[in-house]
């Protein structure tokens, strides 16, 4: 009697969506500066994403089918067109994410109410989720959390907050802006993440 293979409950799915360099280029500046896998980060992303109801706001434009997030009830319109065949003006190429279950059937729920396939639902969160300064944020302060000694992050907190109290500008000075900042101190290999954070901290520290 032939046994039958059990799959795995924690299994994790691959997708590979199609994305423009541009969006994969950010992808890979973040897991270099970060020292992540790419694919690491670009879970990240699209698990946040899921999870915000900005980025869900956004994508409801384009809903098919009725979607359900937390409270919100988004309805579909069939009238819409489908962003499936939504052509790219640049250069594409691919990136492969693994996901937990759980997270392909919130990707898989997704999909259908866009009227789209889970790939291209993928790359609809990597695009919305990158351009997304909270989800960002999110995940940079993660990584200077399981990084970086408390010490050095209540340190670059004083440091946003001193910018921010004295900023001329509308806008506020944020954790992704302050990683860009080090990010030229390291990309060209001769220092670490780590070290150049700790520079940064010693010139700004009051």
């Amino acid at each position: 009697m032939l046994s039958v293979r059990k799959t795995r409950s924690d299994k994790k799915v691959t997708i590979k969506p199609t994305i423009t360099i541009n969006l994969k280029e950010t992808i890979c500046r973040i897991s270099y500066i970060t020292d992540t896998p790419i694919k690491d980060v670009a879970e990240f992303i699209c698990e946040a994403g899921i999870y915000s109801k900005q980025v869900i706001d956004v994508l409801s434009e384009n809903f098919r089918r009725t979607y359900q997030f937390n409270n919100t009830v988004y309805f579909g319109n069939l009238e819409r067109p489908s962003l499936q065949r939504q052509k790219f003006s640049e250069s594409t190429d691919r990136v492969t994410i693994r996901f937990k279950q759980e997270t392909n059937e919130l990707i898989k729920r997704l999909a259908y109410s866009l009227d789209v396939t889970s790939s291209k639902a993928t790359a609809l969160l990597l695009e919305y989720g990158l351009k997304n300064p909270i989800i960002i944020n999110q995940y940079l302060k993660k990584y200077l959390r399981e990084n970086m000694p408390p010490g050095k992050i209540k340190e670059l907190k004083k440091i946003i907050k001193f910018i921010n109290a004295n900023n001329p500008y509308e806008d506020d000075f944020s954790w992704s802006e302050i990683i860009s900042y080090i990010y030229e101190e390291i990309k060209t290999g001769t220092i670490s993440m780590a070290a150049a954070i700790t520079q940064f901290i010693d010139k700004h520290k009051k």
